[in-house]
């Protein structure tokens, strides 16, 4: 299973300041514009986080798996600029503002987790911009690495049907393109999970322009 960067964080006690909730699968989390007032640990489960365009199309920027937060960029009590809907059966555990007062004093390094998840969403969002020019490899690239960037390894705990479902790439596609990753020895795939051999590789796909 992938690790955390802030590894010594016990989340199982940390559990007792939020509030559990469920939510089956394709059930809407937060919509977009609806006021945050505090954020999501993701404990089991797939979240896809989802942003409208200019013309009302939806498009897809992250998909958050166990161990990652959720909405913890609507912190300051503001709008909500993403909508999170449920990949399939999910448990979460929110935490009000006023518990993260009491989460950061029992666990301070927290809050560097926190300020980290922060700025990588602002990075995803900035991503937004030019998601509609990318190739279908390049989008699969993006969503690899964006989950990737908050642990250790490069372990992706997905299936390539999950993928399917969150990325709206067809089967087909997804097949084709991980096929051919595995061919570059980019990646290996060891039933439902995604281990990226060659991260700067990726990097490279996702970056590479196109003529």
């Amino acid at each position: 299973m992938a690790i955390l960067f802030d590894s010594d964080i016990n989340w199982e006690m940390c559990l007792q300041f939020g509030t559990r909730q469920f939510f089956k699968e394709k059930k809407c989390i937060y919509q977009q514009g609806t006021m945050g007032e505090g954020f999501y640990y993701i404990q089991k489960g797939l979240v896809k986080v989802m942003t409208n365009t200019t013309n009302g199309k939806e498009r897809l920027l992250n998909i958050a798996i166990p161990g990652q937060l959720l909405g913890i960029q609507a912190m300051d009590r503001k709008p909500h600029f993403t909508t999170a809907i449920a990949v399939n059966d999910t448990v979460l555990y929110y935490f009000s503002c006023e518990h993260f007062q009491k989460l950061i004093t029992y666990q301070p390094s927290i809050l560097h987790m926190v300020i980290r998840t922060v700025i990588h969403k602002m990075h995803i969002l900035a991503d937004k911009i030019y998601l509609d020019t990318l190739t279908p490899e390049q989008q699969l690239s993006v969503i690899l690495l964006n989950i990737c960037y908050e642990f250790k390894n490069y372990e992706v705990p997905l299936s390539q049907q999950e993928l399917t479902k969150c990325t709206g790439l067809t089967r087909i596609t997804i097949y084709k393109i991980l096929k051919q990753w595995k061919e570059n020895e980019i990646i290996e795939v060891h039933g439902k999970k995604i281990i990226i051999k060659n991260p700067d590789e990726l990097k490279r796909i996702k970056g590479r322009v196109i003529s």
